[in-house]
């Protein structure tokens, strides 16, 4: 089992910054890959960005150049940093742990709201 907490969402102006974090705890060593995923209001939840155990990154086109996903080198936590933020960036973030042998493992959610 892995347990996922998120912090660090909140209200930003257009173009401000904010970092998450996703503190995992369990069976921390036997994640694959985390990652970020977003939901806006109506819309289906996406793939912001992921990080393998081995440091590979990818993000959606959306957010590359913007967002950043790292980790300390201990693999916990996961952070998402979110520069130039767009109002279309407002939705509840979810942190996720994909373990090959169990699955997915989700975060509770964390609000971000890009707004002026």
């Amino acid at each position: 089992q892995v347990q996922l907490v998120e912090s660090g969402g909140g209200l930003v102006q257009p173009g401000g910054s904010l970092r998450l974090s996703c503190a995992a705890s369990g069976s921390i060593y036997s994640i694959n890959y985390m990652g970020w995923y977003r939901q806006a209001p109506g819309k289906e939840r996406e793939l912001v960005a992921l990080i393998t155990s081995g440091g590979t990154t990818n993000y959606a086109d959306s957010v590359k150049g913007r967002f950043t996903i790292s980790r300390d080198n201990a693999k916990n936590p996961v952070y998402l940093q979110m520069n130039s933020l767009k109002p279309e960036d407002t939705a509840v973030y979810y942190c996720n742990a994909y373990v090959r042998t169990m699955g997915n493992y989700w975060g509770q959610g964390t609000q971000v709201t890009v707004s002026s």
